[in-house]
């Protein structure tokens, strides 16, 4: 139908144009929303470079099994460390804060992603590879003491 003939569309249809309107505007805010609270991706040289200059906080989500086996040096348990994760990251809200997981197909990296922003730090970052990018780039990993 033309947008010039909408004024004969009955009450109903009106009505159930608006409510489609508004369904279609609600899912678009919900995809900018979901999209604004991504965290932005490490490369692993940039990583390596903060670990290097000290200048970075480190949460592993693999579980605390995993964290035992190896996980990046300097990484903290997110699964043991969850409840206290603000004594253990740098008083400066503004310092990087990464958070991995297993690999590129991983989400659980969220949690301690979600964890650090909810506490203000400001600059977080998600390390995509994950450990296992880690190990197959050939970087040495840290057990559990």
């Amino acid at each position: 139908m033309p947008l010039g003939n909408l004024y004969l569309l009955t009450q109903t249809q009106k009505h159930n144009m608006k409510k489609l309107l508004a369904l279609a505007l609600s899912v678009i805010a919900a995809g900018v929303v979901l999209a604004d609270s991504s965290y932005p991706d490490i490369s692993l040289a940039d990583l390596k470079k903060a670990i290097a200059e000290k200048k970075v906080a480190l949460i592993d989500v693999n579980g605390s099994d995993s964290y035992k086996e190896g996980h990046i040096p300097g990484a903290v348990d997110y699964e043991t460390q969850a409840g206290k994760l603000a004594d253990v990251l740098p008083k400066d809200k503004g310092a990087l804060v990464v958070a991995y997981c297993g690999g590129p197909a991983c989400n659980a990296y969220k949690a301690g992603a979600s964890k650090a922003a909810a506490l203000g730090y400001t600059n977080v970052k998600h390390f995509t590879a994950g450990i296992s990018g880690w190990k197959s780039a050939g970087e040495a990993t840290e057990a559990a003491k």
